[in-house]
């Protein structure tokens, strides 16, 4: 059989199909949103004609749409659209709503969402890459730039602990839009809404210049010099074991094993995390611990998961969808200990008790025999309810759990079932480093001098320390933790720096710079390395790469870029939790995020863009409409 991609006939069969597709299609192309990246216009290019033989439509008007209003991220132009349907695909198979679909046959036939409203789901905006027109494009970005004004830079994303991969395109130091990157073993072709839309949030509530507070208690502009110095004198005059700190969820492993060794240099042992994991039993000393171990891709191999007191939909969209396409096409099963929520996909409910998690432990709950009898059984705690008081026993609960499959189903040593699903970027590289997970520490012995490094959550406030604390804040965003401040020191955020993140299954990836910081703003490790010059405790080294080198030797996983450090030691781990003589809460399981308006702002940088505030607007009046 021979196959000619180019003869005459073939020529000829590509032309009249672009007649066909370009018969109703409007000629918006100077002005339409999707021009320089539109495969239409390229394939158009390639095999169209150079005129079109449809005289008599010409006469009697093209096909005409009325545009839709579908939330307040994606614009519509709908008479562009060819009916090639991806974006209801995607909706249905992927992001698991059925709010997109077609009515009307023929010339009549329409894509929309049947009654005018929001399209529902967390990743809609991957329906604009999808478009192959002009049709579906991004509102927030229209008429800004067309793409080949804009430098691209290869990123990764730190709005969530998965890591996914993006392009930040930016023009005149300014970023414009965030894309998906393609990356099979993390987020694949996609990325969530808060991912691709709250760039704006990175203009707005800006720290461009220190501040100090003066004598009457109000905070005003100064120069670097002079906020080194005012912290200096206090870091310089308190005692080690007075001197605290707290980390944020967007650091880079950098910045936070330079504020390690500074303040061990200063004899302080007291560096937190905002995020909280149990320390008791085998704790953060064990890395299998705190990974998600069967890694993203891996949740592809599993034929049952049972999720522990998270919502993966919105606390990780990627690996909800990775989950879900499990589900479509190699029949994975769920089941979930927590409260009633969509995922997307069906899935068993077993309660929300604490109890029920017990009993699975212990073997006695009916589940407990189909969990173990699995080929490639999965465990996923979330982060957040491991934050409870009795966090510890729920941790000791699902560790037993996965360590009880392990043995009695047939997966093999080399198949992990304990898995943590991690919220927020920073996590599991300050764990690497050997920070404490959580504030209780510092809540217990109140410090003098309480340095905040991005942290901005709300877990430790102005209550919680004693009012003569003096508080330095080093961060991007004028949020909860500038306002407590009485030193600030502007820093860069993850699109203005070199910086290493580590996901939530323990792989480390590099993000680049894409612009400058704004203003008197530098990058964190910078501002430290400069503050220990000041106060006179030096750190070694004045070069990215140098303080890369202190990473590998603190832990060389954290330098190994793509690759994923498997962890183990889990039979050592069951030995020490069930040592412990922590006890379950009577208190039910919950989540936090359990609609989507819950999912759009969550951190400082979310917070301060006007565009998720539109989508929460957008959301609330979703939940309370009846169509």
């Amino acid at each position: 059989m021979r196959v000619k991609t180019d003869s005459p006939a073939t020529r000829k069969a590509r032309e009249g199909v672009m007649e066909f597709l370009l018969m109703n299609h409007p000629l918006d192309c100077p002005i339409c949103d999707q021009g320089g990246e539109c495969d239409l216009q390229d394939q158009s290019m390639a095999f169209g004609s150079d005129r079109s033989r449809f005289t008599d439509i010409e006469f009697s008007g093209k096909r005409a749409v009325e545009d839709k209003n579908v939330g307040p991220l994606v614009k519509t132009i709908m008479t562009r659209c060819i009916h090639c349907t991806r974006c209801i695909r995607f909706a249905s198979e992927v992001a698991g709503v059925e709010d997109l679909g077609t009515t009307g046959r023929g010339g009549d036939m329409q894509v929309g969402t049947y009654v005018e409203k929001m399209i529902k789901s967390e990743l809609s905006g991957n329906v604009i890459d999808l478009c192959p027109v002009g049709a579906l494009t991004s509102k927030p970005y229209a008429f800004t730039a067309r793409p080949w004004e804009t430098r691209k830079t290869e990123s990764i994303d730190v709005m969530d602990a998965i890591g996914s991969n993006i392009v930040v395109s930016t023009r005149t130091n300014e970023v414009m839009r965030i894309l998906p990157r393609m990356n099979e073993d993390i987020n694949e072709e996609w990325i969530s809404d808060k991912t691709r839309f709250a760039y704006d949030g990175l203009k707005r509530q800006r720290l461009t210049t220190p501040f100090v507070r003066d004598s009457t208690g109000v905070l005003k502009q100064a120069d670097w010099e002079t906020a080194f110095v005012a912290a200096a004198e206090k870091l310089g005059t308190t005692k080690g074991d007075e001197i605290a700190a707290v980390v944020g969820g967007f650091v880079d492993a950098e910045s936070l094993v330079c504020l390690k060794d500074f303040l061990n240099k200063l004899g302080s042992e007291g560096l937190c995390t905002e995020e909280m994991f149990p320390m008791d039993g085998a704790g953060t000393d064990l890395r299998s611990n705190y990974l998600l171990n069967t890694t993203i891709s891996g949740v592809e191999e599993a034929d049952l998961i049972l999720l522990v007191g998270t919502n993966p939909r919105f606390e990780a969209p990627l690996f909800n969808a990775r989950m879900r396409k499990s589900w479509i096409h190699n029949d994975l099963e769920v089941a979930m200990v927590g409260p009633q929520v969509d995922i997307t996909f069906d899935h068993e409910n077993l309660g929300d008790s604490t109890q029920v998690l017990q009993e699975i432990a212990n073997g006695t709950h009916p589940f407990s025999k189909k969990f173990n009898s699995a080929k490639n059984p999965m465990v996923v705690v979330g982060s957040s309810i491991l934050q409870r008081e009795d966090g510890s026993a729920i941790h000791s609960a699902v560790v037993e759990v996965a360590q009880n499959a392990r043995k009695q189903s047939g997966c093999g040593e080399g198949w992990k079932v304990l898995n943590v699903l991690h919220r927020v970027a920073s996590q599991v590289a300050a764990l690497d480093i050997g920070y404490k997970a959580g504030v209780d520490c510092i809540k217990q012995n109140p410090p003098k001098v309480l340095y905040l490094l991005g942290a901005d959550s709300g877990t430790i406030t102005r209550e919680d320390i004693p009012k003569d604390c003096f508080v330095i804040y080093q961060g991007h965003h004028g949020d909860k933790g500038a306002a407590m401040a009485d030193v600030i020191l502007p820093g860069a955020a993850y699109t203005e720096k070199e910086g290493t993140y580590v996901n939530t299954e323990g792989r480390a990836q590099e993000a680049r710079l894409a612009v400058s910081p704004p203003g008197l703003a530098r990058s964190d490790w910078k501002i430290i390395r400069a503050l220990s010059e000041v106060i006179g405790v030096t750190l070694p080294y004045d070069k990215l790469e140098e303080i890369r080198g202190r990473l590998t030797e603190v832990s060389p996983n954290l330098t190994q870029y793509e690759k994923v450090e498997e962890a183990n030691y889990f039979n050592q781990s069951q030995q020490l939790a069930n040592s412990l003589k922590a006890s379950l809460d009577s208190k039910p399981i919950t989540v936090n995020q359990v609609q989507l308006k819950d999912f759009y702002m969550t951190d400082s940088i979310s917070r301060a863009s006007q565009t998720m505030a539109k989508c929460v607007q957008a959301a609330t009046e979703a939940e309370t409409a009846k169509y």
